[in-house]
């Protein structure tokens, strides 16, 4: 559909151009390749949607505290090109998910949640969202966890099962798809979900997707390594990553099976470096390590 607005601006979208894929030359013939101009309707709206400045809504992103009422930061970044948003909001998760550890004489750069997992989410939610929805795309941080609301459920002809498997793939807005596919940011081919999926292949979290009729909801939590933990020991693991719950007449309420067993399998846990014992009898407490 032809954009309303035909005086448009596409600096970020050069300069992405120049980065990824070295095109020194930018120009109409540039545009008309990426089929975002047309010589007898102009610019489109896919065209509008990666201008500098536009009317398209863009993402709200909100860091929280310990819970939903503690705001630590919120950043709005709308009505400017989505390579920009897709920029600002990957620098606000660097910021809170990323730092340096030092080993020896070295800085190693390390993450608790996959850097790749997360621009997968957020460009897979800019170019497949539904731009006639006038809805922001929602990024809620959590200390545990990032979600991502897109607004739009799936498009005609695919179902839950084939997005989520990665067996069919429904492009709703092509042109943005394969401008992001261009610039290497996602695979055209609807993997999006598959390449998430193996970025957690060993973690002893997963992540989770939601599909209702009006939106699609990405949940990335912190990546933590799966240590060979069994069935029993996942279950008790699990009771202690979502609950404050510390000793053992606290834990063992919780847990499918008997007091001596989830002491047991919390020992076993300690030994293997996820679970940290603190103190002795009565008082003993059972924290993630």
């Amino acid at each position: 559909m032809p954009c309303k607005d035909q005086e448009l601006t596409f600096d970020a979208l050069c300069q992405k151009l120049k980065e990824c894929i070295q095109i020194e030359t930018f120009n109409q013939d540039t545009l008309k390749t990426l089929s975002l101009y047309n010589s007898a309707t102009g610019y489109n709206n896919a065209a509008g949607i990666l201008a500098d400045k536009n009317y398209f809504p863009g993402i709200d992103i909100v860091r929280f505290g310990e819970n939903i009422s503690v705001i630590h930061k919120r950043a709005t970044f709308d009505n400017l090109s989505i390579l920009a948003g897709y920029e600002k909001v990957s620098e606000v998760f660097k910021d809170y998910y990323q730092y340096e550890e030092v080993q020896g004489a070295e800085r190693k750069k390390a993450e608790k949640i996959p850097e790749t997992a997360f621009r997968e989410a957020i460009a897979n939610a800019l170019i497949h969202r539904a731009w006639d929805v006038e809805s922001q795309i929602k990024v809620s941080m959590f200390d545990d966890r990032i979600e991502i609301i897109s607004p739009g459920g799936l498009p005609s002809g695919i179902t839950e099962d084939e997005y989520l498997s990665g067996k069919l793939s429904v492009l709703r807005n092509r042109n943005l798809a394969n401008v992001f596919y261009r610039l290497g940011f996602v695979e055209i081919f609807g993997t999006g979900i598959i390449r998430i999926k193996q970025l957690y292949k060993e973690g002893l979290k997963q992540p989770d997707f939601e599909v209702s009729e009006n939106a699609i909801k990405i949940v990335l939590p912190v990546f933590e390594k799966n240590l060979n933990l069994t069935e029993d020991e996942r279950k008790v693991y699990k009771i202690l990553s979502k609950t404050m719950l510390k000793s053992i007449s606290e834990i063992a309420p919780c847990a499918p099976f008997g007091k001596s067993k989830t002491t047991q399998l919390l020992k076993e846990m300690g030994k293997k470096g996820v679970v940290k014992i603190e103190g002795r009898g009565r008082g003993t407490k059972y924290v993630i390590k």
